[in-house]
């Protein structure tokens, strides 16, 4: 289980373009990694619009946002299309970030339970570190809180 003041895990995986993205390349860097369920559905669509609403305050403070989810980089960029999302979407089909931030689990939706990514962000810091993690998440008002954490708002 990661907390925060652990080094970010590494990765490297493909955006919404088929463009190589990888963690390390971004120390030095604030980033935002954001993990939320499923393209296209009621409160990951609020959350991503919250942060493309903020992307102007972001990319003045230097602070690379990335959702992440197990969608397709096609349902990526159908997503990004359709609400004019303005940062990288980072297709996790393998599975690979979402084990190893811990966000893949089960899940229960009217009585049922399945196995899915968990709706949680993870702000990291220049060094590297994780300097804050969300584990609750409001999808409206999640951009704005973001930015506070990083003494930004």
């Amino acid at each position: 289980m990661l907390k925060e003041g652990d080094k970010a895990p590494d990765f490297t995986t493909k955006d919404q373009n088929g463009n190589t993205v990888k963690l390390s390349d971004y120390k030095g860097k604030k980033v935002v990694l954001y993990f939320y369920p499923k393209d296209d559905t009621p409160g990951c669509t609020k959350e991503a619009c919250s942060f493309r609403d903020a992307d102007d305050v972001y990319n003045k403070k230097g602070i690379k946002v990335f959702g992440v989810s197990t969608d397709s980089e096609k349902s990526h960029q159908k997503f990004i299309s359709k609400f004019q999302l303005p940062f990288d979407l980072l297709a996790d089909t393998e599975k690979e970030i979402v084990e190893k931030y811990g966000v893949w689990g089960e899940k229960s939706m009217y009585g049922k339970k399945y196995m899915g990514t968990m709706r949680k962000t993870f702000l990291i810091g220049e060094d590297g570190k994780i300097a804050k993690i969300f584990d609750k998440v409001n999808v409206s008002e999640h951009a704005g809180e973001v930015l506070e954490v990083f003494g930004e708002k």
